[in-house]
Protein backbone atom coordinates (compact mmCIF):
# COMPACT_ATOMS: atom_id res chain seq x y z
CA UNK A 1 0.00 0.00 0.00
CA UNK A 2 2.94 2.57 0.98
CA UNK A 3 3.85 2.77 -3.33
CA UNK A 4 0.07 4.27 -4.08
CA UNK A 5 -0.69 7.52 -4.91
CA UNK A 6 -3.90 9.50 -4.83
CA UNK A 7 -5.21 10.48 -7.90
CA UNK A 8 -5.17 14.07 -8.19
CA UNK A 9 -8.30 16.07 -8.84
CA UNK A 10 -7.75 17.51 -12.26
CA UNK A 11 -7.45 13.59 -13.35
CA UNK A 12 -9.98 12.54 -11.32
CA UNK A 13 -12.27 15.92 -13.06
CA UNK A 14 -10.75 14.40 -16.70
CA UNK A 15 -12.63 11.25 -15.64
CA UNK A 16 -15.79 12.23 -15.00
CA UNK A 17 -15.92 14.29 -18.17
CA UNK A 18 -14.73 11.45 -20.64
CA UNK A 19 -17.67 9.26 -18.93
CA UNK A 20 -20.15 12.31 -19.00
CA UNK A 21 -19.57 12.57 -23.01
CA UNK A 22 -19.56 8.53 -23.58
CA UNK A 23 -22.99 8.40 -21.77
CA UNK A 24 -24.18 11.08 -24.44
CA UNK A 25 -22.60 9.86 -27.33
CA UNK A 26 -24.03 6.01 -26.43
CA UNK A 27 -27.66 7.51 -25.36
CA UNK A 28 -27.57 9.84 -28.21
CA UNK A 29 -24.95 9.28 -30.97
CA UNK A 30 -25.20 13.15 -32.14
CA UNK A 31 -24.94 15.86 -29.03
CA UNK A 32 -21.21 15.47 -29.63
CA UNK A 33 -19.90 14.87 -33.26
CA UNK A 34 -17.77 11.65 -33.06
CA UNK A 35 -14.61 13.28 -33.61
CA UNK A 36 -14.61 15.75 -30.78
CA UNK A 37 -11.39 15.57 -29.13
CA UNK A 38 -11.62 17.90 -26.29
CA UNK A 39 -7.70 19.65 -25.80
CA UNK A 40 -6.63 17.52 -28.93
CA UNK A 41 -6.03 17.85 -32.57
CA UNK A 42 -7.09 14.61 -33.91
CA UNK A 43 -10.31 14.79 -36.06
CA UNK A 44 -10.38 11.42 -36.51
CA UNK A 45 -11.24 11.24 -40.02
CA UNK A 46 -10.22 7.70 -41.66
CA UNK A 47 -8.42 7.09 -44.59
CA UNK A 48 -11.41 6.07 -46.05
CA UNK A 49 -13.19 9.67 -45.61
CA UNK A 50 -15.21 10.58 -48.62
CA UNK A 51 -14.10 12.58 -51.44
CA UNK A 52 -15.43 14.77 -54.24
CA UNK A 53 -12.58 14.49 -56.06
CA UNK A 54 -14.23 12.75 -58.55
CA UNK A 55 -15.52 16.10 -59.79
CA UNK A 56 -12.72 17.08 -61.44
CA UNK A 57 -12.49 14.85 -64.91
CA UNK A 58 -8.92 13.75 -65.36
CA UNK A 59 -6.86 15.06 -67.68
CA UNK A 60 -4.12 12.91 -69.45
CA UNK A 61 -0.54 13.57 -69.19
CA UNK A 62 0.52 16.68 -70.64
CA UNK A 63 2.66 16.11 -74.38
CA UNK A 64 4.62 19.06 -73.77
CA UNK A 65 6.62 19.70 -69.81
CA UNK A 66 9.06 22.39 -70.00
CA UNK A 67 10.78 24.83 -67.35
CA UNK A 68 10.54 28.30 -66.57
CA UNK A 69 14.19 27.80 -66.65
CA UNK A 70 13.74 26.86 -70.56
CA UNK A 71 12.51 30.59 -70.94
CA UNK A 72 15.23 32.32 -69.15
CA UNK A 73 13.55 32.53 -65.56
CA UNK A 74 15.87 33.61 -62.79
CA UNK A 75 14.78 32.34 -59.37
CA UNK A 76 17.41 34.29 -57.45
CA UNK A 77 14.18 36.68 -55.43
CA UNK A 78 15.45 39.59 -57.42
CA UNK A 79 15.51 39.18 -60.98
CA UNK A 80 11.90 39.83 -62.61
CA UNK A 81 10.19 37.50 -64.44
CA UNK A 82 6.67 38.84 -65.42
CA UNK A 83 7.91 38.70 -69.24
CA UNK A 84 9.47 35.24 -68.72
CA UNK A 85 5.99 33.76 -66.98
CA UNK A 86 3.74 35.39 -70.40
CA UNK A 87 5.86 34.22 -72.81
CA UNK A 88 5.92 30.68 -71.68
CA UNK A 89 2.49 29.83 -71.57
CA UNK A 90 2.31 32.16 -74.96
CA UNK A 91 4.45 29.67 -76.44
CA UNK A 92 2.65 26.40 -74.23
CA UNK A 93 -0.91 27.48 -75.52
CA UNK A 94 -0.10 25.98 -79.20
CA UNK A 95 -0.35 22.74 -77.58
CA UNK A 96 -3.63 22.96 -76.20
CA UNK A 97 -5.06 20.98 -78.92
CA UNK A 98 -2.32 18.20 -78.90
CA UNK A 99 -2.41 16.68 -75.57
CA UNK A 100 -1.80 19.99 -73.91
CA UNK A 101 0.98 21.18 -71.43
CA UNK A 102 2.75 22.11 -68.60
CA UNK A 103 4.93 24.35 -67.16
CA UNK A 104 7.34 23.43 -64.20
CA UNK A 105 8.67 26.12 -61.72
CA UNK A 106 12.23 24.40 -59.81
CA UNK A 107 13.56 25.05 -55.96
CA UNK A 108 14.25 28.96 -56.46
CA UNK A 109 12.05 32.26 -55.44
CA UNK A 110 10.50 33.98 -58.60
CA UNK A 111 9.41 37.68 -58.70
CA UNK A 112 6.59 37.59 -61.11
CA UNK A 113 4.28 39.90 -62.21
CA UNK A 114 0.94 38.71 -63.03
CA UNK A 115 0.17 36.10 -66.15
CA UNK A 116 -2.51 34.61 -67.28
CA UNK A 117 -3.02 30.48 -67.96
CA UNK A 118 -4.09 28.87 -70.99
CA UNK A 119 -6.76 25.71 -71.46
CA UNK A 120 -5.52 22.26 -71.30
CA UNK A 121 -2.40 23.15 -69.18
CA UNK A 122 -0.98 22.21 -65.98
CA UNK A 123 1.37 24.75 -63.80
CA UNK A 124 3.68 22.53 -61.18
CA UNK A 125 5.60 24.14 -57.99
CA UNK A 126 8.40 21.49 -57.25
CA UNK A 127 9.20 21.39 -54.12
CA UNK A 128 10.86 24.57 -52.31
CA UNK A 129 9.37 26.15 -55.33
CA UNK A 130 7.91 30.38 -54.56
CA UNK A 131 6.39 32.51 -56.83
CA UNK A 132 6.52 35.86 -55.65
CA UNK A 133 4.13 38.50 -56.53
CA UNK A 134 5.97 41.29 -57.68
CA UNK A 135 6.38 44.77 -55.90
CA UNK A 136 5.39 46.92 -58.99
CA UNK A 137 1.97 48.32 -59.31
CA UNK A 138 2.56 47.98 -62.76
CA UNK A 139 3.07 44.41 -63.24
CA UNK A 140 -0.69 44.28 -61.63
CA UNK A 141 -3.00 45.67 -64.62
CA UNK A 142 -6.23 47.43 -64.43
CA UNK A 143 -9.16 45.13 -65.94
CA UNK A 144 -12.81 45.24 -66.16
CA UNK A 145 -14.85 45.06 -63.43
CA UNK A 146 -16.98 41.62 -62.83
CA UNK A 147 -20.86 42.47 -64.29
CA UNK A 148 -22.06 41.00 -61.40
CA UNK A 149 -20.35 43.60 -59.45
CA UNK A 150 -20.43 46.10 -61.43
CA UNK A 151 -17.38 48.12 -60.47
CA UNK A 152 -14.73 47.20 -58.49
CA UNK A 153 -15.32 45.87 -54.72
CA UNK A 154 -13.61 48.68 -52.95
CA UNK A 155 -12.78 51.26 -55.12
CA UNK A 156 -15.10 52.66 -58.26
CA UNK A 157 -13.83 51.56 -61.64
CA UNK A 158 -11.95 48.87 -62.72
CA UNK A 159 -9.62 46.55 -60.49
CA UNK A 160 -6.35 45.27 -60.57
CA UNK A 161 -5.30 41.81 -61.85
CA UNK A 162 -4.88 38.91 -59.70
CA UNK A 163 -1.07 37.55 -59.63
CA UNK A 164 -2.09 34.27 -61.43
CA UNK A 165 -5.38 34.47 -64.13
CA UNK A 166 -7.19 32.63 -66.18
CA UNK A 167 -10.27 33.36 -68.16
CA UNK A 168 -12.55 30.93 -70.48
CA UNK A 169 -10.21 28.00 -69.65
CA UNK A 170 -10.83 24.03 -69.56
CA UNK A 171 -8.66 21.22 -68.17
CA UNK A 172 -6.39 23.26 -65.67
CA UNK A 173 -4.35 22.36 -62.93
CA UNK A 174 -2.39 24.11 -60.09
CA UNK A 175 -0.23 21.99 -58.35
CA UNK A 176 3.12 20.54 -57.62
CA UNK A 177 4.99 19.37 -54.27
CA UNK A 178 3.80 22.12 -52.01
CA UNK A 179 5.21 24.81 -53.61
CA UNK A 180 4.28 28.34 -52.45
CA UNK A 181 2.44 31.28 -54.22
CA UNK A 182 3.11 33.90 -51.64
CA UNK A 183 1.35 37.45 -53.06
CA UNK A 184 3.41 39.91 -50.79
CA UNK A 185 0.48 41.66 -50.02
CA UNK A 186 2.17 43.70 -47.25
CA UNK A 187 2.29 46.61 -49.90
CA UNK A 188 -1.48 46.53 -50.66
CA UNK A 189 -2.46 46.27 -47.18
CA UNK A 190 -0.53 49.66 -46.22
CA UNK A 191 -2.43 51.13 -49.54
CA UNK A 192 -5.65 50.38 -48.15
CA UNK A 193 -4.84 51.18 -43.96
CA UNK A 194 -3.34 54.71 -45.42
CA UNK A 195 -6.87 55.05 -47.93
CA UNK A 196 -4.43 55.56 -50.54
CA UNK A 197 -5.85 52.62 -52.61
CA UNK A 198 -6.61 54.22 -56.01
CA UNK A 199 -8.63 50.44 -57.72
CA UNK A 200 -9.36 47.35 -56.19
CA UNK A 201 -6.44 45.16 -55.04
CA UNK A 202 -6.09 41.91 -56.81
CA UNK A 203 -6.56 38.48 -55.47
CA UNK A 204 -3.59 35.87 -55.74
CA UNK A 205 -5.77 33.27 -58.08
CA UNK A 206 -9.00 33.89 -60.12
CA UNK A 207 -10.05 31.91 -62.65
CA UNK A 208 -13.38 32.67 -64.55
CA UNK A 209 -15.49 31.35 -67.05
CA UNK A 210 -13.68 28.27 -67.13
CA UNK A 211 -14.51 24.43 -66.30
CA UNK A 212 -12.74 21.55 -64.75
CA UNK A 213 -10.18 23.09 -62.82
CA UNK A 214 -8.08 21.40 -59.79
CA UNK A 215 -6.01 23.43 -57.55
CA UNK A 216 -3.96 21.19 -54.50
CA UNK A 217 -1.01 20.71 -53.05
CA UNK A 218 0.33 23.91 -52.68
CA UNK A 219 0.22 26.68 -50.01
CA UNK A 220 -1.38 30.54 -50.55
CA UNK A 221 0.42 33.43 -48.89
CA UNK A 222 -0.16 36.97 -48.33
CA UNK A 223 -2.77 37.31 -50.83
CA UNK A 224 -3.63 41.36 -51.33
CA UNK A 225 -7.33 40.75 -51.32
CA UNK A 226 -9.58 37.57 -51.63
CA UNK A 227 -6.70 34.81 -52.11
CA UNK A 228 -8.71 31.95 -54.05
CA UNK A 229 -11.58 33.05 -56.57
CA UNK A 230 -13.17 30.75 -59.06
CA UNK A 231 -15.92 33.05 -60.82
CA UNK A 232 -18.56 32.37 -63.07
CA UNK A 233 -16.98 28.62 -62.89
CA UNK A 234 -17.76 24.93 -63.23
CA UNK A 235 -16.63 21.90 -61.93
CA UNK A 236 -13.92 22.90 -59.45
CA UNK A 237 -11.77 21.36 -56.97
CA UNK A 238 -9.99 22.86 -54.29
CA UNK A 239 -8.19 19.86 -52.58
CA UNK A 240 -5.00 20.13 -49.74
CA UNK A 241 -4.29 23.67 -49.84
CA UNK A 242 -3.07 25.80 -47.29
CA UNK A 243 -3.88 29.34 -47.10
CA UNK A 244 -1.61 31.76 -44.61
CA UNK A 245 -1.88 35.41 -44.49
CA UNK A 246 -1.21 37.78 -41.17
CA UNK A 247 -4.54 38.04 -38.88
CA UNK A 248 -4.88 41.45 -39.23
CA UNK A 249 -4.66 41.91 -43.39
CA UNK A 250 -7.30 43.44 -44.46
CA UNK A 251 -10.32 41.25 -46.78
CA UNK A 252 -8.05 38.62 -47.32
CA UNK A 253 -10.84 35.97 -47.67
CA UNK A 254 -9.19 32.40 -47.91
CA UNK A 255 -11.27 30.57 -50.73
CA UNK A 256 -14.63 32.99 -52.33
CA UNK A 257 -16.79 30.56 -54.68
CA UNK A 258 -18.38 33.17 -56.46
CA UNK A 259 -21.32 32.84 -58.99
CA UNK A 260 -20.32 28.92 -59.81
CA UNK A 261 -21.46 25.48 -59.68
CA UNK A 262 -19.94 21.98 -58.74
CA UNK A 263 -17.50 23.01 -56.41
CA UNK A 264 -15.75 21.20 -53.94
CA UNK A 265 -13.43 22.38 -51.86
CA UNK A 266 -11.84 20.10 -48.94
CA UNK A 267 -9.34 18.96 -46.57
CA UNK A 268 -7.88 23.11 -46.20
CA UNK A 269 -6.29 25.20 -43.59
CA UNK A 270 -6.65 28.63 -43.51
CA UNK A 271 -5.35 31.89 -41.35
CA UNK A 272 -6.73 34.47 -42.41
CA UNK A 273 -7.86 38.28 -41.87
CA UNK A 274 -11.52 37.76 -43.26
CA UNK A 275 -13.63 34.52 -43.74
CA UNK A 276 -12.23 31.55 -44.86
CA UNK A 277 -14.85 30.26 -46.89
CA UNK A 278 -17.50 32.73 -48.27
CA UNK A 279 -19.73 31.84 -50.80
CA UNK A 280 -20.85 34.53 -52.89
CA UNK A 281 -23.17 35.38 -56.20
CA UNK A 282 -23.09 39.23 -57.38
CA UNK A 283 -23.45 42.12 -55.44
CA UNK A 284 -26.73 44.36 -55.03
CA UNK A 285 -28.67 45.12 -58.41
CA UNK A 286 -25.82 43.58 -60.59
CA UNK A 287 -26.01 40.73 -59.18
CA UNK A 288 -29.79 40.74 -59.46
CA UNK A 289 -29.44 41.44 -63.49
CA UNK A 290 -27.10 39.07 -64.22
CA UNK A 291 -28.91 35.98 -62.21
CA UNK A 292 -26.00 33.78 -61.91
CA UNK A 293 -26.34 31.67 -58.97
CA UNK A 294 -23.62 29.87 -56.44
CA UNK A 295 -24.85 25.94 -56.47
CA UNK A 296 -23.94 22.66 -55.56
CA UNK A 297 -21.16 23.53 -53.31
CA UNK A 298 -19.26 21.07 -51.01
CA UNK A 299 -17.17 22.57 -48.07
CA UNK A 300 -15.49 19.54 -45.87
CA UNK A 301 -12.68 18.82 -43.59
CA UNK A 302 -11.76 22.84 -43.31
CA UNK A 303 -9.87 23.88 -40.27
CA UNK A 304 -8.48 27.40 -39.44
CA UNK A 305 -8.78 30.78 -37.58
CA UNK A 306 -9.61 34.29 -38.34
CA UNK A 307 -10.03 36.80 -35.31
CA UNK A 308 -12.13 39.30 -37.05
CA UNK A 309 -14.92 37.55 -39.32
CA UNK A 310 -16.29 33.80 -39.51
CA UNK A 311 -15.43 30.33 -40.21
CA UNK A 312 -17.91 29.89 -43.66
CA UNK A 313 -19.75 32.46 -44.34
CA UNK A 314 -22.68 32.60 -47.09
CA UNK A 315 -22.89 36.60 -48.83
CA UNK A 316 -22.77 38.96 -48.23
CA UNK A 317 -23.03 39.65 -51.66
CA UNK A 318 -25.37 36.84 -52.58
CA UNK A 319 -27.23 38.66 -54.99
CA UNK A 320 -27.45 35.71 -57.95
CA UNK A 321 -28.58 33.48 -54.77
CA UNK A 322 -26.99 30.87 -53.53
CA UNK A 323 -28.38 27.10 -53.08
CA UNK A 324 -27.39 23.37 -52.57
CA UNK A 325 -24.03 24.18 -50.00
CA UNK A 326 -23.29 21.44 -47.84
CA UNK A 327 -20.67 22.24 -45.20
CA UNK A 328 -19.33 19.50 -42.58
CA UNK A 329 -16.86 18.36 -40.38
CA UNK A 330 -15.22 21.85 -39.86
CA UNK A 331 -12.73 22.58 -36.87
CA UNK A 332 -12.38 26.66 -36.21
CA UNK A 333 -11.07 28.30 -33.35
CA UNK A 334 -10.10 31.80 -31.88
CA UNK A 335 -12.88 33.75 -34.82
CA UNK A 336 -15.24 36.43 -34.53
CA UNK A 337 -17.49 33.62 -35.95
CA UNK A 338 -18.21 30.08 -36.81
CA UNK A 339 -21.13 30.01 -39.22
CA UNK A 340 -22.55 33.39 -40.53
CA UNK A 341 -25.35 33.96 -43.47
CA UNK A 342 -24.57 37.75 -44.21
CA UNK A 343 -26.93 39.73 -46.18
CA UNK A 344 -28.73 43.19 -46.28
CA UNK A 345 -31.64 45.09 -48.07
CA UNK A 346 -30.82 45.66 -51.45
CA UNK A 347 -29.28 42.60 -51.75
CA UNK A 348 -32.22 40.66 -53.05
CA UNK A 349 -31.57 36.73 -54.32
CA UNK A 350 -31.91 34.10 -51.88
CA UNK A 351 -30.25 31.66 -49.72
CA UNK A 352 -31.68 28.22 -49.79
CA UNK A 353 -30.99 24.51 -49.07
CA UNK A 354 -28.06 24.74 -46.43
CA UNK A 355 -26.50 22.43 -44.87
CA UNK A 356 -24.04 22.44 -42.04
CA UNK A 357 -23.35 19.72 -40.03
CA UNK A 358 -20.32 18.59 -37.38
CA UNK A 359 -18.72 21.17 -36.33
CA UNK A 360 -15.99 21.54 -33.82
CA UNK A 361 -15.10 25.37 -32.17
CA UNK A 362 -13.00 26.44 -29.48
CA UNK A 363 -13.16 30.43 -28.48
CA UNK A 364 -14.88 31.36 -30.96
CA UNK A 365 -17.00 34.56 -29.97
CA UNK A 366 -20.54 33.93 -31.80
CA UNK A 367 -20.44 30.71 -32.99
CA UNK A 368 -23.94 31.05 -34.87
CA UNK A 369 -24.41 34.12 -36.55
CA UNK A 370 -26.45 35.50 -38.79
CA UNK A 371 -26.17 39.20 -39.71
CA UNK A 372 -27.54 42.36 -41.40
CA UNK A 373 -27.01 46.18 -41.43
CA UNK A 374 -23.84 46.55 -43.52
CA UNK A 375 -25.08 49.06 -45.39
CA UNK A 376 -22.44 48.16 -48.09
CA UNK A 377 -23.70 49.25 -51.61
CA UNK A 378 -21.98 49.61 -55.00
CA UNK A 379 -24.16 53.08 -55.50
CA UNK A 380 -26.96 54.39 -54.82
CA UNK A 381 -28.49 52.43 -57.44
CA UNK A 382 -29.63 49.61 -55.26
CA UNK A 383 -33.32 48.81 -54.63
CA UNK A 384 -34.03 49.43 -51.11
CA UNK A 385 -36.99 46.90 -51.73
CA UNK A 386 -35.13 44.23 -53.04
CA UNK A 387 -34.67 42.11 -49.40
CA UNK A 388 -33.18 38.07 -49.97
CA UNK A 389 -35.01 34.93 -49.20
CA UNK A 390 -33.64 32.57 -46.47
CA UNK A 391 -35.47 28.78 -46.06
CA UNK A 392 -33.97 25.47 -45.40
CA UNK A 393 -30.80 26.00 -43.01
CA UNK A 394 -30.51 22.99 -41.54
CA UNK A 395 -27.42 23.24 -38.68
CA UNK A 396 -26.52 20.19 -36.77
CA UNK A 397 -23.95 18.37 -34.54
CA UNK A 398 -22.00 21.62 -33.84
CA UNK A 399 -20.03 21.82 -30.09
CA UNK A 400 -18.18 25.27 -29.07
CA UNK A 401 -16.39 25.79 -26.02
CA UNK A 402 -15.25 28.81 -24.38
CA UNK A 403 -17.64 30.27 -26.81
CA UNK A 404 -18.57 34.26 -25.84
CA UNK A 405 -22.09 34.69 -27.14
CA UNK A 406 -25.27 32.83 -27.62
CA UNK A 407 -26.44 32.78 -31.57
CA UNK A 408 -26.93 36.07 -32.88
CA UNK A 409 -30.01 35.11 -35.84
CA UNK A 410 -30.68 38.96 -36.92
CA UNK A 411 -33.19 38.92 -39.86
CA UNK A 412 -34.73 41.34 -42.01
CA UNK A 413 -37.79 43.23 -41.53
CA UNK A 414 -40.31 42.14 -44.50
CA UNK A 415 -37.32 39.55 -45.50
CA UNK A 416 -38.72 36.06 -45.26
CA UNK A 417 -36.19 33.94 -43.04
CA UNK A 418 -37.54 30.79 -42.62
CA UNK A 419 -37.34 26.91 -42.07
CA UNK A 420 -34.30 27.61 -39.90
CA UNK A 421 -33.32 24.36 -38.66
CA UNK A 422 -30.57 23.55 -35.57
CA UNK A 423 -30.47 20.17 -33.71
CA UNK A 424 -27.97 18.93 -31.25
CA UNK A 425 -26.12 22.03 -30.67
CA UNK A 426 -24.08 22.63 -27.56
CA UNK A 427 -22.90 25.93 -26.65
CA UNK A 428 -20.29 25.52 -23.60
CA UNK A 429 -18.73 28.52 -21.42
CA UNK A 430 -21.36 30.83 -21.94
CA UNK A 431 -21.98 33.36 -18.88
CA UNK A 432 -25.30 32.29 -17.24
CA UNK A 433 -27.17 35.16 -18.70
CA UNK A 434 -25.95 34.70 -22.63
CA UNK A 435 -29.45 34.42 -24.53
CA UNK A 436 -30.31 33.33 -28.02
CA UNK A 437 -30.57 36.85 -29.81
CA UNK A 438 -33.52 36.37 -33.05
CA UNK A 439 -34.99 38.90 -34.91
CA UNK A 440 -37.51 38.51 -37.99
CA UNK A 441 -36.59 34.44 -38.02
CA UNK A 442 -38.43 31.58 -37.87
CA UNK A 443 -37.29 27.81 -37.34
CA UNK A 444 -37.72 24.62 -34.98
CA UNK A 445 -34.62 23.58 -32.53
CA UNK A 446 -33.83 20.64 -30.79
CA UNK A 447 -31.33 19.52 -28.28
CA UNK A 448 -30.09 22.75 -27.99
CA UNK A 449 -27.93 24.53 -25.43
CA UNK A 450 -29.11 26.80 -23.57
CA UNK A 451 -32.64 26.54 -24.95
CA UNK A 452 -33.42 28.84 -27.68
CA UNK A 453 -35.33 32.20 -28.60
CA UNK A 454 -39.19 31.48 -29.01
CA UNK A 455 -39.29 32.33 -32.69
CA UNK A 456 -36.66 29.04 -32.95
CA UNK A 457 -39.67 26.51 -31.52
CA UNK A 458 -42.18 26.61 -34.16
CA UNK A 459 -44.25 23.98 -34.27
CA UNK A 460 -45.53 24.57 -37.92
CA UNK A 461 -41.18 24.04 -38.34
CA UNK A 462 -40.80 21.02 -36.59
CA UNK A 463 -41.81 18.55 -38.32
CA UNK A 464 -40.19 19.39 -42.01
CA UNK A 465 -36.89 20.25 -40.04
CA UNK A 466 -36.63 16.83 -37.83
CA UNK A 467 -37.34 14.90 -41.49
CA UNK A 468 -34.71 16.42 -43.24
CA UNK A 469 -32.06 16.27 -40.41
CA UNK A 470 -33.11 12.56 -39.55
CA UNK A 471 -32.37 11.93 -43.60
CA UNK A 472 -29.30 13.99 -43.12
CA UNK A 473 -28.10 11.92 -40.70
CA UNK A 474 -28.83 8.81 -42.80
CA UNK A 475 -27.02 9.95 -45.73
CA UNK A 476 -23.95 11.06 -43.71
CA UNK A 477 -23.41 6.97 -42.51
CA UNK A 478 -24.10 6.14 -45.90
CA UNK A 479 -21.39 8.69 -47.04
CA UNK A 480 -18.71 7.76 -44.44
CA UNK A 481 -18.54 3.87 -45.66
CA UNK A 482 -17.55 5.29 -49.69
CA UNK A 483 -14.11 6.17 -50.07
CA UNK A 484 -15.13 8.49 -53.47
CA UNK A 485 -18.33 9.89 -54.31
CA UNK A 486 -19.62 12.43 -56.59
CA UNK A 487 -20.72 15.70 -55.82
CA UNK A 488 -24.57 15.01 -56.35
CA UNK A 489 -24.35 12.04 -53.94
CA UNK A 490 -22.51 14.07 -51.53
CA UNK A 491 -25.14 16.63 -51.46
CA UNK A 492 -27.68 14.15 -50.30
CA UNK A 493 -30.51 15.38 -49.27
CA UNK A 494 -29.98 19.19 -51.59
CA UNK A 495 -31.08 16.72 -54.45
CA UNK A 496 -34.66 15.78 -52.46
CA UNK A 497 -36.03 19.51 -52.10
CA UNK A 498 -36.21 21.13 -55.99
CA UNK A 499 -39.41 22.37 -54.68
CA UNK A 500 -37.90 24.13 -52.52
CA UNK A 501 -35.76 25.66 -54.47
CA UNK A 502 -38.28 26.36 -56.98
CA UNK A 503 -40.56 28.30 -54.57
CA UNK A 504 -37.70 30.54 -53.60
CA UNK A 505 -36.32 31.24 -57.28
CA UNK A 506 -39.12 32.10 -59.93
CA UNK A 507 -37.20 34.36 -61.67
CA UNK A 508 -34.44 32.01 -61.93
CA UNK A 509 -35.25 29.08 -64.42
CA UNK A 510 -31.69 27.98 -65.30
CA UNK A 511 -30.90 27.18 -61.33
CA UNK A 512 -29.97 23.21 -61.04
CA UNK A 513 -32.17 21.83 -58.76
CA UNK A 514 -30.23 18.37 -58.27
CA UNK A 515 -26.50 17.98 -57.54
CA UNK A 516 -23.98 17.16 -60.41
CA UNK A 517 -25.18 16.92 -64.23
Amino acid sequence: MGGFTRPSWAFLLLVFIVLVVSCFQIGTKTVFPRWVVLGGGETGISEEAPSCFGLFREVPPRKVVMSIRDFGGVGDGVTSNTETFRRAIRYMQSFGNIGGSQLNVPRGRWVTGSFNLTSNFTLFLEEGAVILGSQDLEDWPIIEPLPSYGRGRERLGGRHISLIHGDALANVVITGQNGTIDGQGKMWWELWWNRTLEHTRGHLLEIKNSHNILISNLTFMNSPFWTIHPVYCSNVVIKDVTILAPLNAPNTDGIDPDSSTNVCIEDCYIESGDDLVAVKSGWDQYGIAMARPSSNIIVRRLSGTTPTCSGVGIGSEMSGGISNVTMEDLHIWDSAAGVRIKTDKGRGGYVVNITINNIRMERVKVPIRFSRGSNDHPDDGWDPKAVPKIKGIFISNVVSLNSTKAPLLEGIEGAPYEGICMKNVTLLGLAPAAKWHCEFVSGFTDAVFPVSCPQMQSNVSSSWCLDHLGNLQIDSSRKSSRKSVTLGMAMGQSQQNPELIRELTPTHPNLPTKGMV
